[in-house]
């Protein structure tokens, strides 16, 4: 079984956040050490520690995610300029938190994506 995350304490309401949504399906809150002005994590409420342990049966979740996602660039203002979602899996792609997330991150212009 998946160990528990810092992001299951916070979907249970367990430990502070600055939680902006919240439904049965993903949870999202503003990242507490922001690279924009803008950057929220969005994350299923459901503990998947990794891209590669995502299922079919995840998908409604997963789809969930990119529609609030958008309805938080929204609200943020961010929508017209643009902004960035980004999923990280494991090490090598810089996985801090073995719990899947996505960071919505803009209100500024990015730059070029990295790669290598």
């Amino acid at each position: 079984m998946a160990e528990e995350t810092i992001f299951s304490k916070i979907i249970r309401k367990e430990i502070p956040a600055d939680v902006v949504y919240q439904d049965d399906l993903v949870t999202a809150f503003r990242d507490i050490n922001p690279r924009a002005s803008s950057h929220i994590l969005i994350v299923p409420n459901k503990l998947i520690p990794t891209v590669n342990d995502i299922e079919a049966d995840d998908e409604l979740t997963m789809g969930r995610m990119f529609t609030v996602a958008k309805k938080l660039a929204q609200e943020d203002g961010i929508d017209a300029d643009g902004y960035r979602l980004i999923v990280n899996c494991n090490a090598h792609g810089g996985q801090e938190v073995y719990h899947v997330h996505m960071h919505l991150v803009g209100g500024r212009p990015l730059g070029p994506m990295l790669l290598g």
